[in-house]
């Protein structure tokens, strides 16, 4: 369907509880005529008539005939100047039958072909566009042939809505009936010549386009200079013609690109949004899509609307898919950087994804720079709710950085580590994640890493990051100095001991010398029953004791915290074995561990009083049991363990992650990387025959597809997988009338195509589709009735919105009246449509963190039995992914191999934002022997309790695997 194909509506009301009125009555009011009323007629009430006219419309369009109002409109209506009365005749012209029973045209037509003569030529300029709008929409060429001529003087009309329409209703009459006007091109041609308003221009332009493109490419040829001065309309049907013939014959491309390079700098965003994509289609060189590119840029800065610079986002990303244009959008960063400046998140996460895909070795040293700005203007911000997340997305992405580009680390370092002490801890567990791995990787920043962790140890705020911090430091710290500092940070951040003795001091002396009595004056109050009371209040006043006097780690201990303190166990342990290497003198050793000692020997002591607000559990006591056991006693095999075997768990942990990182990143490369097979046939486009290039997919056809919601989705080439698959048949074949309905899932809603036949040999009256939903779908509007004649059918279409991911039902009926028949409406039950959740839920991923937080948060679970007769844990696990779109984040390193047991996390999104998330947790049972199914459950997480649901019942539905 082309721009001037558009479909036109014209909405009108009609209360749906009004009586459908009689032939008679409508007569009646048309022509004003009631039994006691003898008036003349041209003094009739034109809000009668144009009510009475609106009803004649509605009962025509459910396929009532109405001949006998012909007449009566043409005599007592059609002579009326009111504007109203004007337009609703108009849609009666349209939809009224036009011809007799063997094609020939009625006579009355006549009369209204002059009526519609003298319209055109109207002083009202308003009644001469509506008019020529309506022949636009005329089949019969008798009506059209005598008003060619007062079309035709309307192109020289002094108003522009006149011109604009009379050049459609010219394209129209010429693309239906040519005869009619076959010098139309040279006629438009010529006017678009001398016209000077936009939308003249526009339409005359675009019928050329359709009509002669000829005439078209002359008059852009002539005017080619000038493109730039026109309106933003006209410059969009431009851009269309351009695409158009170059897609159709390539050689024309030279001759049309340098206009497609000045339209970039149109004033209109949508010319420059059309422009650019041209040019990415015509041409494949850098300098064209370097302009494009910064042509898209400057869209996504400059526009406000942020679904407006996602969409662009989302074309500059389709830009660096291309393996050529890579490099090109590499020079670019610093600019796609720019976009930051938003502050949406979404669009912020787009854009440092697309940095961060296009970083090399050229810019990392920028985009560095900027990031580090960025995560700098973050810090003390807390005017919009999203800062801590983009502060989060800013560190992942320079962690990134630095692991590509080692020679970043020691720049990045420094300003990250200031965020430790951040009140947000998501943000600040970022930041440890990288200061370990970097800890790790690169040795010549350890000894930088490790003073930056002593500056900011004693203001971390959160007991998780201080766990860390403690580890980090306890792994390595090597030199004799460090290990003193480390000592004196956690001896000044446990504060005096032993803690528990300087607890109950402290509580004593504080209530001795500053507890105060003092005798408040005498205050007079009145009691319930009205009569006066005195009080004098001797009151103890005790300072409140402030929380924050506590050094931080003597805090944690005192909340309850008690693993931390194993955590802080186990550092103390590696730092003493390692002093103990160091230093020789056995005076210091023994001073060394016995610091060490004393310190958890106190917190054992703290763990087991009543002054904690929780106790100490017995797996903590049991840690820093056997440190003390491993300090008192010192074995080299204990040293071994507490200090090498530890870092080699983490470089194991970090190769693996690295590798899968390479792995999902090859297979990205290949992805894009198009293979070509070597007998494959190679494409010169010179040699390319004009009704091959044609068959290549147009852009502008397919994007005006996508926004109608026509997207037309490749097939499969299984033919369970076309549109037969989605019929749901709604009736039996021995019922009166006949339904089965196609399923069309678009994005946020559903459209059902009914096809309703009547298999009776009577006509049905009012034959209507009555739907109702289960679930959180609703309908968008009351399919209008219709007639169906003996043996006829019908397609009635209805819309569904979806408001979320769960399970619906629509079901519902069709009522209709036989004609002649007394009897009541009769009706006809329809069977059940069920809408799969599988369409709205699609793959996603989260990190680990990310996947513990929202499993603690979710309070809808909804716990399925296994029940399957597949017997491989493997085959099982990837049969339920399939069945449910969802993505397995445990690592395949962590699924391979056999031992009977296998654990996983699923994750899935909805298309509404909603997330999904699930625990697989089976085993094989052996003693059964080697062909028992798998057994186990899984548990599935989600926010809403409909989501949970459905996707549990999609599970039980799909878990046996079918035998083809």
């Amino acid at each position: 369907m082309t721009a001037a194909e558009n479909v036109c509506y014209t909405l009108i009301n009609v209360p749906m509880d009004s009586e459908p009125p009689s032939e008679i009555s409508l007569k009646n009011d048309l022509g004003n005529l009631p039994d006691f009323i003898s008036s003349p007629l041209e003094k009739g009430d034109v809000k009668l008539k144009t009510e009475a006219l609106k009803k004649v419309i509605i009962m025509i369009l459910n396929g009532e005939k109405l001949p006998g109002l012909l007449m009566t409109i043409i005599r007592f209506v059609l002579p009326l100047q009111d504007h109203t009365i004007k337009k609703l005749l108009l849609v009666f012209w349209e939809i009224v039958p036009k011809t007799t029973p063997d094609g020939r045209l009625l006579q009355e037509m006549i009369l209204v072909c002059d009526a519609y003569r003298k319209d055109l030529q109207h002083p009202n300029e308003f009644i001469r566009g509506s008019t020529l709008r309506f022949l636009c929409k005329l089949k019969e060429a008798e009506l059209l042939e005598p008003l060619m001529p007062a079309i035709r003087a309307c192109l020289e009309h002094r108003h522009s809505y006149v011109r604009r329409n009379a050049v459609l209703a010219i394209y129209t009459i010429y693309r239906n009936f040519e005869h009619l006007i076959p010098d139309a091109p040279e006629l438009i041609h010529d006017f678009l010549v001398n016209e000077k308003d936009a939308s003249c221009k526009r339409n005359a332009f675009m019928m050329l386009i359709h009509a002669d493109q000829d005439r078209a490419l002359d008059y852009l040829s002539t005017c080619i200079d000038q493109v730039q001065t026109f309106g933003d309309i006209l410059q969009l049907v431009i851009v269309e013609l351009i695409y158009k013939v170059c897609h159709a014959n390539p050689s024309e491309r030279a001759r049309f690109i340098r206009c497609i390079y000045n339209l970039l700098q149109s004033s209109s965003p949508a010319v420059k949004y059309e422009a650019a994509g041209t040019l990415v289609t015509l041409s494949s060189a850098p300098t064209a899509i370097k302009a494009a590119a910064q042509c898209y840029i400057d869209l996504i800065i400059k526009e406000s609307d942020n679904n407006v610079k996602l969409i662009v986002l989302d074309r500059l990303i389709e830009l660096k898919e291309h393996p050529s244009h890579e490099r090109v959008l590499q020079d670019l960063v610093m600019d796609i950087l720019r976009v930051l400046s938003t502050p949406d998140l979404e669009v912020r996460k787009k854009t440092l994804q697309l940095a961060l895909d296009l970083v090399s070795s050229r810019n990392v040293e920028e985009l560095v720079i900027v990031l580090k700005k960025e995560v700098i203007k973050t810090n003390n911000v807390t005017e919009h709710e999203d800062t801590d997340k983009y502060r989060q997305l800013l560190v992942r992405t320079l962690h990134s950085c630095s692991v590509r580009f080692p020679d970043m680390a020691a720049n990045v370092i420094p300003v990250l580590m200031e965020f430790l002490s951040d009140n947000n801890e998501a943000a600040a567990a970022d930041v440890l994640e990288f200061v370990r791995e970097a800890i790790q990787r690169f040795d010549n920043l350890r000894p930088l890493i490790v003073e930056k962790m002593l500056e900011v140890f004693h203001s971390i705020k959160s007991v998780k990051i201080y766990r860390g911090a403690l580890w980090i430091l306890g792994e390595y710290c090597s030199t004799k100095e460090d290990i003193q500092s480390v000592m004196t940070e956690v001896r000044r951040s446990l504060g005096e001991i032993p803690i528990v003795e300087s607890e109950i001091k402290k509580e004593a002396g504080e209530l001795k010398p500053e507890e105060e009595m003092s005798v408040g004056p005498a205050q007079k109050l009145v009691t319930e029953m009205g009569t006066y009371a005195t009080q004098s209040a001797l009151s103890s006043s005790r300072p409140a004791k402030k929380e924050e006097d506590r050094p931080p780690l003597r805090g944690f201990l005192l909340d309850g915290d008690f693993f931390v303190a194993a955590s802080l166990a186990t550092t103390l342990t590696k730092i003493a074995l390692r002093y103990v290497s160091l230093v020789h003198e056995k005076k210091k050793q023994n001073s060394f561990n016995a610091e060490a000692m004393l310190l958890m020997a106190t917190i054992l002591h703290l763990g087991k009083s009543s002054l904690p607000k929780k106790p100490i559990t017995d797996d903590d006591v049991d840690r820093i049991s056997l440190c003390l056991k491993v300090l008192s006693e010192c074995s080299p095999l204990m040293n071994d363990i507490f200090n090498k075997e530890c870092r080699q768990s983490l470089s194991h942990m970090l190769s693996a992650k690295l590798e899968e990182e390479k792995l999902s990143q090859k297979k990205e490369s290949e992805k894009r990387n198009v293979t070509v097979q070597p007998d494959d046939p190679i494409s010169f486009m010179q040699l390319t025959a004009k009704n091959e290039m044609s068959s290549k997919e147009d852009q502008f056809q397919l994007s005006l597809l996508a926004a109608m919601g026509n997207t037309q989705r490749k097939e499969a080439a299984d033919p369970l997988a076309s549109k037969l698959n989605k019929v749901t048949q709604l009736t039996g074949f021995s019922d009166p009338v006949y339904a089965e309905a196609y399923v069309h899932v678009n994005q946020y809603d559903i459209v059902l195509d009914v096809l309703v036949v009547n298999q009776t040999s009577d006509t049905l009256q009012n034959c209507t589709l009555e739907l109702a939903t289960l679930g959180d779908l609703k309908l968008v509007e009351k399919p209008s009735p219709l007639t169906l004649a003996p043996h006829d059918f019908a397609n009635i279409k209805a819309n569904v919105k979806v408001a979320s991911t769960e399970n619906g039902i629509i079901f519902g009926n069709v009522v209709y009246d036989v004609s002649g028949a007394a009897s009541d409406r009769n009706c006809v039950v329809l069977s059940d449509i069920h809408i799969d959740i599988m369409d709205y839920i699609q793959p996603a991923s989260c990190t680990d963190a990310e996947f513990r937080q929202m499993w603690a948060e979710f309070e809808w679970e909804n716990k399925v039995t296994v029940n399957t007769n597949i017997i491989d844990l493997n085959e099982y696990l990837q049969h339920i992914l399939k069945s449910t779109n969802m993505k397995c984040l445990t690592p395949e390193k962590a699924l391979s191999g056999y031992c009977g047991f296998m654990a996983a996390n699923l994750y899935a999104r909805s298309i509404f934002g909603e997330d999904a998330l699930a625990n697989v947790s089976i085993e094989k049972p052996i003693h059964l022997g080697p062909e028992a199914p798998v057994t186990g459950h899984i548990r599935i997480r989600a926010k809403s309790q409909g989501m949970a649901l459905s996707l549990g019942d999609k599970i039980n539905l799909s878990q046996k695997k079918t035998s083809l």
